[in-house]
């Protein structure tokens, strides 16, 4: 199957329906009050049936709101909406009713789709002031009493079982062949550290694009047919992206009830290839280290000599005939209990949307859980590169993808340039020509290149470059990094623009709340590890933590500097 021949997602997904068992499912949803699945026919006639409603009430180019949590009725609502000839705007569930406002008045939906009572409260207020929203669709059945419409409005919604219990006709069976490669295909709103979120125009070539590289990162890893559990949420272009990689290669694709029953989730899915952010391996890294911690005796020393080993092969290193036996051992005893905790079939965690830290790869490689670091944006549709499985290098992002070009500017910025580049900023023309000049698309992050294998390093983030009274430029993500790897910190920030010393604001591990004097020992070794420049001089602990409810974490859960700096601007100015 060669993706430059597709001119559009939907012709993709047309495609790979035609070569599956109709019988076989595609899609299924782990909420035990719910349970949903979907054979790649009954997904194939959902789309049709959903398209004719939406067609009904769009004009080509028309954008479409999508507001849900992952399910399969998500799915069908992204490709119904692209075959009817509009735009996808996916929104997350944790949005404010201000950022749902913003939204609508920015893109302007003609078609709402909504999951749920709960959303559709939500958005409710918004939606009946907008004249230009013509139809409201919910996936579950919804209790209109509750919103006072008037009679005429009960026409505008629809719910997606009465949608799809109609018959489909043979003249609703209608591909759209006006869909191109530079075609719109979605506006994806960046979540953003600070200020409102600007709307990402993807074509529908760039995703298809980026799938190519996708497809060529998996190849090594599928045996049989892939099975993909998706939990990130399906707003974020990363999560989108892996969407049509699942179609792209035929795979069963099942949707987590909720993050607190994740780990539930992995040992009933029983997945080939899970895609996170650097927090859940974080998250990940913490609690196998603190069950590891535990261990005495025997045990202790075949862990210790897992990890030496594990890291070893990671690198490279010749390993003795004594030391390539143990490691044998180590496979059975140790690694393959690990796996068998993530469902016994996974081959790779791929890890994108932010920087994972260097010891958090090599320890997850070590144990046996291969860990691929990506790097991208929603700007690229989203992936620019990736570690390949048979040659990882954990503190670097791989090789760039064939489909796109990457150079580095002389100020170490990381500029690209293809097809997976986004169209532009939706409603943002002179925001769109700062950041897309001759066609490179300047990223705002510093990285290098090696000359040898052609691998990507992302040094720091531009914008994040704290620059001291004294001048030095001094990455926060590297020290943060170190302070939350420790078993006693959950969360941290660092501060100190234009100050003459570094402090953080840090959240302590739960256990740790009153224990000040414990985690000033721990600030005291990290230290010991970073130059004069770099050094936590002071520090105020607090004991709320930074989460996408209170407005301080962004979905892909990257702190919002600006929202805690504002928040906490006294505690931090106190510390000077």
């Amino acid at each position: 199957m060669n993706l430059e021949n597709f001119n559009s997602l939907i012709e993709l997904f047309f495609y790979q329906s035609e070569r599956q068992d109709p019988k076989s499912i595609l899609l299924q949803w782990l909420n035990p009050n719910n349970k949903k699945i979907f054979t790649w026919e009954e997904t194939k006639t959902n789309i049709y049936k959903l398209s004719k409603v939406i067609k009904k009430n769009i004009s080509e180019g028309d954008r479409c709101l999508l507001v849900s949590e992952n399910r399969p009725e998500w799915f069908v609502a992204d490709l119904a909406i692209m075959l009817s000839g509009g735009i996808t705007v996916p929104a997350y569930t944790t949005y404010t009713e201000n950022d749902y406002k913003y939204l609508i008045e920015d893109c302007e939906p003609t078609v709402v789709i909504v999951s749920n009572n709960e959303m559709l409260k939500k958005l409710n207020t918004i939606i009946n002031e907008k004249s230009f929203i013509k139809k409201i669709i919910t996936f579950d059945e919804v209790e209109k009493v509750h919103y006072n419409l008037n009679i005429n409005d009960k026409e505008k919604y629809l719910d997606f079982n009465s949608i799809t219990k109609n018959d489909l006709a043979e003249e609703d069976k209608i591909q759209n062949l006006k869909l191109k490669r530079l075609s719109p295909a979605c506006i994806i709103y960046t979540s953003g550290t600070g200020g409102n979120p600007k709307g990402v125009i993807l074509s529908h070539g760039g995703i298809l694009n980026n799938l190519a590289g996708a497809c060529e990162i998996m190849k090594p890893l599928i045996d049989s047919r892939p099975v993909f559990l998706t939990w990130l949420p399906l707003s974020h272009s990363y999560e989108h992206c892996v969407q049509f990689a699942q179609i792209a290669v035929g795979a069963k694709v099942f949707y987590a009830e909720k993050i607190e029953k994740l780990l539930e989730n992995i040992s009933e899915a029983k997945p080939t290839i899970m895609t996170a952010v650097p927090r859940f391996y974080q998250n990940l890294y913490n609690k196998i280290n603190i069950n590891l911690k535990k261990q005495t005796g025997f045990k202790a020393k075949l862990i210790e000599v897992t990890i030496r080993l594990g890291k070893k092969k990671l690198l490279g290193e010749k390993m003795t005939f004594s030391e390539k036996i143990m490691n044998s051992l180590a496979d059975i005893l140790v690694r393959k209990k690990i796996k068998k905790q993530f469902g016994g079939n996974l081959k790779a965690f791929v890890s994108g949307g932010g920087a994972l830290d260097k010891e958090i790869g090599e320890f997850l490689n070590s144990i046996g859980l291969p860990t691929l670091q990506g790097y991208g944006l929603t700007e690229t549709s989203p992936v620019v590169s990736c570690n390949p499985i048979h040659k990882i290098k954990v503190e670097t992002v791989g090789p760039p993808f064939k489909g796109n070009q990457v150079k580095i500017a002389e100020d170490g910025e990381i500029l690209v340039k293809g097809e997976n580049v986004m169209l532009g900023y939706w409603n943002k023309k002179e925001e769109t020509e700062k950041v897309i000049i001759d066609g490179w698309l300047h990223t705002g992050d510093i990285g290098e290149i090696n000359t040898k294998d052609g691998y990507l390093k992302i040094t720091d983030r531009k914008k994040d470059i704290i620059v001291s009274a004294g001048g030095d430029n001094i990455s926060p993500a590297k020290i943060e990094n170190m302070i939350t790897n420790e078993l006693e910190i959950d969360q941290c920030m660092v501060y100190g623009d234009k100050k003459n010393y570094l402090v953080a604001l840090i959240v302590p591990n739960k256990d740790f709340l009153n224990e000040k004097e414990k985690i000033n020992k721990v600030i005291e070794n990290i230290n010991k590890k970073l130059t004069l420049v770099e050094k936590i001089k002071k520090i105020q602990l607090i004991d709320e933590n930074f989460s996408i409810e209170n407005g301080l974490l962004t979905p892909t859960m990257k702190v919002k500097r600006k929202k805690v700096t504002e928040k906490y601007k006294k505690q931090l100015e106190n510390l000077y």
